[in-house]
This record gives C-alpha cells, structure tokens and sequence, in this order.
C-alpha cells in the first residue's frame, strides 16, 4: 500500500512505513544487498524515529515490482540546529542502495523534492551511492574514517594481534580488579547508560535520550548486546555493540573519568574482540571516527588502519549551511560550558537537545 504521498518522479515513490508488509519488504531488500548497512535496516531508522519523535521515510525506485533503489531516512528537527533530512539518522552509515538498471539521478531529484516538501533545508547522506558534486550538493571526503579488520583465531592471538605498547596496556588491564558482565538485560541497560551519559558529558556533547538506545537493543534482538566493565560493582566503561554479517560494530560506548586509570576501555575492547568471535564473528568494525582526533589515533593504536570515508550533503537554495559537528570551532564554547554542567543538569537537558542533532 502507498502512502498518501503523490508520485515523486517516475517510479519512485515514498514507502508507507505504517504497512507491516512494506517493512518486511524492505528488511529483505537490506538482507539481499552487499553494501547494506544495520543502518539501512528499518530496525535501525524507526527506532530512531520512535524514541526521538522524528519521521522515519523511506523512498523506493521499482521496475515490474521489484525494488532497484532504496534510501532510508529521518527527517530531523531542532530548535537549535534547524530541519534535516538524514540517511540515516543517528547513525554513521546510510545512503542510497540500488540494483542495477536503477536510475540514481531520479531518486535524487526525489529526494530534493522530498526534503522540501518535508520542510528540510539540509540532507546528509552517510554512504552509499552518491550523487555527483553541484546544484547544491557537496562531497566531504577524508574528514572521517573507518576502521575494521578481521579478528584473530584464538584469545592469545588476539592479544598478540595487538601493537606491542598497546598490548601491554591490555595485559596491565587484565590483571586489574575488573569484572565483565555481557547481555540486555535492564541491569546491562543502566549500567550503560549511568556510563555512557557521564563519558558524554565529559566530552561536551549532550547524551541521547536512554529510550533511544533502549528502542535499538529491542529492535536488534540477538544481533545487538551491551558489555559493561565493572570496579568493584560500579560500572566504569560499557558499550552496545551491533552485529552485522560476521562483523562485531561496537557504537554506543564510553568511560567515566575512572576508567582511565584502571584502563577499562582496553579491558573492554578486547573482551569484546573475544566475545565476537565466539559469537562467529569474523571481522571487527572499530566504527568511524574524525581524523586526527583522539579516538582515531586510539584506533590507530590497537592496529587498525583508517580508510577514508565520503558523505554527501545537500542545502537548499539561499540557506545557510547547517552546522552540527561537536567539532567545530564555532561550537567550542558551548562544549566547554556543557562539560562544566553538573551531571544531573546534563543528564535531564542533553537528550532534548540530543534529539535534534542527529
């Protein structure tokens, strides 16, 4: 069934996500695609949209009932940073997926058009195929990367896998008075999110509502888990990691000011390295990161090697351009100021204004 929606070029249409039918057309769709992504999956993009109180779209190019082209979306609004159409939203994943004989150039038309009548002035496209640089749309290339490689055949492979400075980080860690629990359960889920919300505040970023990676964890089932280290039973570094086609995504995570000292996020990553392989896992995905940052150089150091990645974005005539990076230098005074908040102020204020950044 279509939403009521008028066609938006030739046989693109917009999906009527309310239809049971169309969502499970589009997870086999993802399911079949090699370039696919746990962010293309509508278990992904309308969790997002529920916890945020976003708008999950999706367009679809068919040929005789088949679907050639396929982009997720989540239309994003805030009072700070404005409107935003996002493939897809909260993730660092996304893009346009076709087949071939799909025409990108209608889908994108479609796209703009959406994004207009949707009253988004800013698309982002975080992978997939691209539109060509011009008539308002810019490729941003190198300023992140990714890094993955695959996972070693035995524990002390794995610790052997890794740089020699870096190993001895870990080994220190592992002889720590650390324990490490694995699952979903609520006690898994708080103990994240007690973590993760302080690590955020730390940085300057305002944390993400708890509903948001609550609505994750429900929507991905056994392919999703959350690894918490604890220091005499407080949690002190944990992550939600996403597991994807013998890959191990670990995205949700963080330490408190503690975990430094004790060494708890090399005690973690490494248990997790573990625990993916023993799930089947064959490949690690450290995820993305800025380049030059600090967590790139982190990466670096455990051995992963970056690998460029290229966005697209898109502006409406006559409009600014949208500016959200935590990075930015324009934004640099507004992090100082929220890392001086006191943790119950930014616990309560960060996921309203986390809603909207997208």
């Amino acid at each position: 069934m279509n939403a009521p929606f008028a066609p938006l070029a030739g046989a693109v249409r917009l999906v009527d996500l309310s239809d049971p039918d169309e969502v499970t057309r589009l997870e086999r769709f993802t399911a079949r695609h090699a370039q696919a992504t746990p962010f293309h999956r509508p278990a992904w993009f309308l969790s997002v949209a529920k916890a945020t109180g976003n708008r999950a779209l999706a367009l679809v190019e068919e040929r005789q009932g088949e679907i050639l082209g396929f982009l997720p979306l989540d239309a994003i609004h805030s009072p700070i940073f404005g409107r935003l159409l996002a493939s897809t939203g909260f993730a660092v994943g996304g893009g346009l997926l076709t087949l071939p004989g799909a025409d990108k150039s209608a889908l994108f038309a479609a796209l703009e058009e959406l994004a207009l009548r949707q009253s988004c002035p800013a698309i982002e496209l975080r992978g997939g195929v691209l539109p060509d640089a011009g008539a308002g749309w810019t490729l941003k290339t190198e300023s992140h990367c990714n890094f993955a490689r695959p996972l070693a055949a035995d524990d002390e492979a794995q610790l052997l896998d890794i740089p020699r400075k870096q190993r001895a980080e870990v080994r220190k860690a592992l002889a720590g008075d650390l324990e490490v629990e694995i699952g979903t359960s609520e006690r898994d889920r708080a103990a994240h999110y007690q973590v993760f919300a302080e690590s955020y505040r730390n940085l300057g970023t305002p944390v993400f509502p708890r509903c948001l990676l609550d609505a994750v964890l429900n929507a991905f089932g056994d392919e999703a888990d959350v690894l918490t280290v604890r220091h005499q039973e407080r949690p002190v570094s944990s992550v939600i990691t996403l597991y994807h086609r013998g890959a191990a995504m670990p995205y949700w995570g963080g330490g408190t000011r503690e975990a430094r000292h004790l060494r708890a996020n090399d005690r973690m990553y490494y248990e997790l390295m573990l625990h993916a392989r023993r799930r089947g896992c064959t490949t690690f995905d450290f995820g993305r990161s800025k380049t030059g940052s600090g967590a790139y150089h982190f990466k670096r150091n455990w051995g992963f090697e970056p690998e460029p990645l290229t966005y697209a974005a898109w502006t409406a005539p006559g409009v600014p351009k949208r500016e959200a990076d935590p990075a930015s230098s324009s934004l640099s005074l507004q992090i100082r100021l929220w890392q001086r908040l006191p943790l119950a102020v930014a616990n309560r204020l960060g996921p309203l204004i986390a809603r909207g950044i997208g």
